[in-house]
């Protein structure tokens, strides 16, 4: 199992290591890897979804059958699709964000690579992500996973989060800190 320096719950953790030992045993780490970043799109493009698998309203039988629907119209199969319908099964789908997390983080522990999280005010283009990593390759030393979204209300800017490191330079940030700042001035 991975340690990692995040603070990930032991749950997500647990669940995403496991799901690794099968995904290596099975060679398709970067299969699992590609459709927990689909369901990840999935999950953060529906607030319906998010409600699903936050609230405790729903019972492990209806979190199932929905997950299950939604694996199979999503195409998501596999490993992953058997891995979302036991974690529903067990109430543990609160945890699934930590869990893709977690596996990013174990996957990338495993090719020798850090792995970092970008929040961008837009979408980058494919040279702007390659010069980043160029960057943080030179800050951590090897190669870097980059796990990217976009937030449109940082304005302008990224922020980068590595490890136990996070650098912000959100135009959202610098406007805050020059607020407070005006403000201890007048």
């Amino acid at each position: 199992m991975a340690q990692s320096s995040s603070p990930i719950s032991a749950v997500a953790e647990r669940y995403a290591g496991s799901l690794f030992e099968l995904a290596l045993q099975d060679n398709s780490v970067a299969k699992v890897e590609a459709d927990l970043t689909s369901f990840e799109a999935l999950l953060n493009g529906s607030d319906d979804l998010s409600r699903l698998i936050n609230s405790p309203v729903f019972s492990s039988e209806d979190q199932a059958r929905a997950i299950a629907a939604i694996a199979d119209k999503a195409k998501i199969t596999g490993l992953v699709g058997n891995f979302l319908r036991v974690v529903a099964k067990n109430r543990r789908l609160f945890a699934v964000p930590g869990m893709i997390k977690a596996f990013r983080q174990i996957a990338a522990d495993h090719r020798g690579e850090a792995s970092a999280e970008v929040t961008s005010a837009h979408a980058l283009t494919a040279a702007q992500q390659t010069e980043l990593k160029a960057t943080l390759k030179g800050i951590a030393g090897k190669d870097v996973a980059i796990a990217m979204t976009v937030d449109p209300s940082l304005l302008g800017g990224l922020i980068v989060k590595m490890g136990s490191r996070q650098i912000d330079t959100s135009l959202k940030t610098k406007l805050n800190s020059l607020k407070l700042a005006l403000k201890e001035v007048g």
